[in-house]
């Protein structure tokens, strides 16, 4: 409960409250709109107030930081854990709350100020503090060390103090538009009284969806792009990548490195060139041998004695001297045959000499070529020797790409079919904790029914639905052609959570709505509204402040004896002068 609320800035309207209903009453000047209510009358503001004594973060764009409102500390007279202590906070050391009163009760304890005397918190031991009392946290819930997604102090206090500044009022479920789906299973879950770990792991399965969904988008997109493919393709290609690079590792361990390899290779290149020489002049002489021996079968004397018979058998007589000129020419040319075939047969030697000698040189090149290529053939440069070694090195790199690659689309198959099977053991779980917390749902849908069909002629209705994807809660009034169904629809969920968690002894013990939440509601339902709120605060046993403008505040449709100006607190709020606001003055 909140008693009170004040500030060291004199223009300040101290507001006080009491149990139950309390309005808090504004008047709005002719042609000012609902929008200027931060520098205006105050009413938006005040619930901004309320956030920022009760932990509310203080960043750069914060009332409580402008030049008018930065150096004023505001204080609240507050109920938490049973004590009522005073809370004091400013914009110019929003990191620091200090606190009067009895807290030996408390599970955390604040520092004490040595300069000061007073009692402190950090802002976030302060909210640590109020989600332990409020709302039974344990630990730090702003902390590393909590589980993700866990439910926190300041989600759940604003179901009880909804801002229209950050969205608060657009669904029921929804305290600001920033709030994501998870945060809203786990916190109405919590304050329902259902398991709350159970959104916490459908949250956890939808993160590793999402990981898993980015993990496949990069390996198709990224670095992987076309190569990346299913495991089993990933496993063939990383089978025959390793067999290479095993391959080529096996030829790098059995290298022989020859320092004069290149040496030896261009004196190898010398010995074949002279070796193809020496062969090339063995055929020329071949040819030649060819020849020659040819020439020396050809070779035959004149016939002389053929040339004799003729000059016989035609009846001439030589002379004497006419015969022995033949017989001498005839032993002429047969000396001159018998010398040319000596010296053909002479060439013949020579040239047969030329090649057994050219055989004996090229057997000696051919030794030595032999035993080069040898070397050469056991082992290489240190230059082939450094390229094989790249070549290794890229083969074993392709091949470990090729495991990472498979790694990752093996566990994204794997991971898929986990998360799948996850998610049916966490619907599962879920069925069966509804069914066994039936007694509390059933308690939640009853009250919603009761305060909607207050409000309405055919009741609302709260349902509560185990999906694939966690929890969903649904709140219906079926009344379409009312224009602010949806502002009833968030009264009666507020006031339904608020009678629920009280029962259970927990909450912050008041309910904090916003003028904005009757915009475009009838009059009439604006009445039953505050009736009920009075009412449910009063059987039920919370604080109820509502923030009104003067002209909105119904005159009709309550029932006999409800009497709204009782609940109308002193303190009243303009925008109609520089002062009247609950700041007692303008600022942007």
């Amino acid at each position: 409960m909140i008693h009170s609320i004040s500030s060291e800035l004199a223009s300040f309207k101290a507001l006080t409250f009491g149990p139950g209903l309390n309005i808090l009453l504004a008047d709005k000047s002719e042609g000012a709109n609902d929008r200027q209510s931060r520098n205006g009358a105050g009413k938006t503001s005040f619930v901004e107030l309320i956030h920022f004594l009760f932990g509310g973060n203080a960043d750069k764009d914060s009332i409580f930081r402008s030049p008018e409102l930065m150096s004023w500390a505001f204080e609240a007279r507050v109920d938490v854990g049973g004590a009522i202590v005073d809370v004091t906070r400013s914009g110019i050391k929003p990191s620091r709350v200090r606190l009067q009163g009895d807290t030996s009760a408390w599970p955390l304890q604040p520092s004490l100020d040595a300069k000061t005397g007073d009692l402190v918190f950090t802002n976030e031991q302060w909210r640590a503090l109020l989600g332990s009392m409020f709302f039974f946290l344990s630990g730090n819930d702003e902390g590393n060390d909590q589980p993700r997604f866990r439910p926190t102090f300041r989600s759940l206090f604003s179901y009880f103090a909804r801002r229209q500044n950050s969205g608060g009022l657009v669904a029921p479920t929804q305290q600001a538009s920033m709030q994501q789906a998870w945060d809203q299973q786990v916190a109405i879950s919590y304050l329902l009284g259902l398991d709350a770990r159970l959104p916490q792991e459908f949250q956890e399965v939808r993160t590793q969806e999402k990981a898993m969904a980015e993990l496949r988008k990069a390996a198709k997109e990224g670095g992987l792009g076309r190569y990346f493919g299913t495991a089993a393709d990933l496993r063939t290609r990383l089978t025959i990548a390793e067999a290479r690079s095993r391959r080529l590792a096996e030829q790098l361990a059995s290298f022989n490195v020859v320092p004069e390899y290149a040496e030896f290779e261009r004196e190898a290149s010398v010995l074949t060139r002279d070796i193809s020489g020496l062969n090339d002049e063995n055929t020329i002489d071949r040819e030649l041998i060819l020849q020659l021996r040819d020439a020396i079968s050809s070779e035959q004397p004149p016939a002389a004695n053929n040339l004799d018979r003729l000059y016989r058998e035609a009846g001439v007589i030589l002379p004497g001297t006419v015969g022995r000129r033949f017989d001498e020419v005839a032993a002429f040319h047969q000396a001159v045959v018998q010398n040319r075939r000596a010296h053909l047969a002479n060439e013949v030697e020579t040239a047969e000499a030329r090649i057994a000698d050219r055989d004996r040189r090229r057997e000696q090149l051919d030794d030595r070529r032999r035993q080069l290529m040898g070397m050469l053939r056991s082992g290489g440069a240190l230059e082939h020797f450094a390229r094989l070694q790249e070549e290794a090195g890229r083969a074993e790199a392709e091949a470990e790409g090729l495991r990472q690659r498979l790694a990752t689309a093996e566990r994204i198959e794997s991971t898929k079919v986990e998360l799948e099977i996850e998610r049916a053991r966490l619907l599962k779980a879920l069925q069966t904790d509804l069914h066994e917390r039936s007694e509390l749902i059933s308690e939640a849908i009853l009250t919603f029914e009761e305060l909607s069909n207050a409000l309405y002629e055919k009741a609302g209705s709260l349902t509560i639905s185990a999906t694939p994807n966690g929890p969903t809660v649904d709140v219906r009034i079926d009344a379409q052609r009312s224009k602010g169904i949806t502002n009833m629809q968030i009264f009666c969920f507020d006031l339904m959570l608020a009678d629920l968690a009280t029962r259970r002894g927990m909450g912050p013990g008041f309910l904090v709505h916003d003028s904005h939440l009757f915009d475009g509601v009838d009059e009439r339902q604006v009445a039953k509204a505050l009736q009920l709120g009075a009412d449910h605060a009063a059987s039920v046993g919370y604080q109820y402040i509502v923030t009104m403008n003067s002209d909105a505040l119904p005159r009709d449709g309550f029932r006999p004896g409800f009497d709204v100006d009782a609940f109308v607190r002193p303190t009243k709020l303009t925008d109609a002068t520089e002062t009247g606001g609950l700041f007692g003055l303008r600022f942007n």
